[in-house]
């Protein structure tokens, strides 16, 4: 009987320990059970989280969370401008996922401080995607899902570092916006998939995560290749056209390339990154 009591003991605390996770901040996330309603504050958490196989308990998204098609009839909470608080709060989620170095800090904190559950994503090289699916996988109860997307990833990743390690370098200008001119710099996601293919970053080193650029520094710079963050470059093309002393304008070699396919930190980035070096490997044998 006693033996029975014991085991009933164990049973029932396995039944309700807390699901922990360590978020992109180093913070300890903490749910009672796994997540049901879920608030998305980034366009790339909602492709994580449809990745992840929870894309059927979130219930409100930041603006242009057009991705998958499932996403774009899910309640919007906010974007760039600003989140809508008394919107996510009537919502009742149980977890709020958001963007550390995206989404305004303030209002992070004023949801954590209302008591909502806050994990704070930060995805910084390859390695996080697969590492996000996993976690985001705990967090909504769905592992296996999660577990197997992550697995995939990371093969493709491997496959492709595989594949280019070792070639010549090729030096890239990644433009995100014209005016001002914008780029990326070495601690975002995109400089490691620059790097993946084989390439460099000419701005790697700049503090600032996203920032502006002069045109002079990109003349000093004298990138291989111009890659436009857009589906079509034509209309920024002529742009360059009045700058001929740059190698990448002489030999032809400015490209465009969807801009969610290399900013949006979720499995499509290797989408992108299929597209990136086969553009540096046409560099490369020319």
């Amino acid at each position: 009987m006693a033996l029975l009591v014991v085991l009933a003991f164990f049973l029932s605390t396995a039944v309700s320990a807390d699901i922990v996770v360590t978020d992109d901040a180093g913070q300890r996330v903490t749910l009672e059970q796994p997540a049901r309603r879920i608030v998305s504050l980034a366009p790339y958490i909602t492709e994580l989280l449809f990745a992840a196989g929870g894309g059927a308990a979130l219930v409100g998204v930041s603006e242009f969370s057009d991705y998958p098609a499932a996403a774009r009839g899910i309640q919007r909470i906010g974007g760039g401008g600003g989140l809508d608080l008394e919107a996510i709060v009537a919502l009742r989620p149980d977890l709020v996922i958001a963007w550390q170095s995206g989404n305004p800090t303030g209002q992070v904190s004023r949801l954590q401080a209302l008591g909502l559950s806050v994990y704070l994503s930060e995805p910084r090289r390859l390695g996080d995607v697969s590492q996000s699916l996993r976690r985001l996988g705990v967090l909504a109860g769905t592992e296996a899902v999660a577990e197997a997307r992550a697995d995939r990833f990371d093969r493709r990743q491997q496959q492709l570092q595989r594949k280019y390690a070792g070639l010549p370098a090729v030096s890239v200008f990644y433009q995100i916006w014209e005016h001002p001119l914008m780029t990326l710099n070495g601690e975002h996601l995109f400089s490691d998939v620059v790097r993946l293919c084989g390439g460099r970053n000419v701005f790697d080193a700049l503090p600032s995560l996203a920032p502006q650029v002069g045109i002079e520094a990109v003349l000093a710079a004298d990138p291989d290749v111009i890659i436009i963050a857009a589906d079509d470059a034509s209309p920024m093309l002529s742009g360059w056209q009045q700058w001929p002393s740059l190698r990448a304008v002489t030999q032809g070699h400015i490209y465009a390339v969807g801009r969610d396919q290399l900013v949006r930190h979720s499995p499509r980035i290797l989408d992108g990154a299929e597209q990136l070096c086969e553009i540096l490997e046409r560099v490369r044998r020319q």
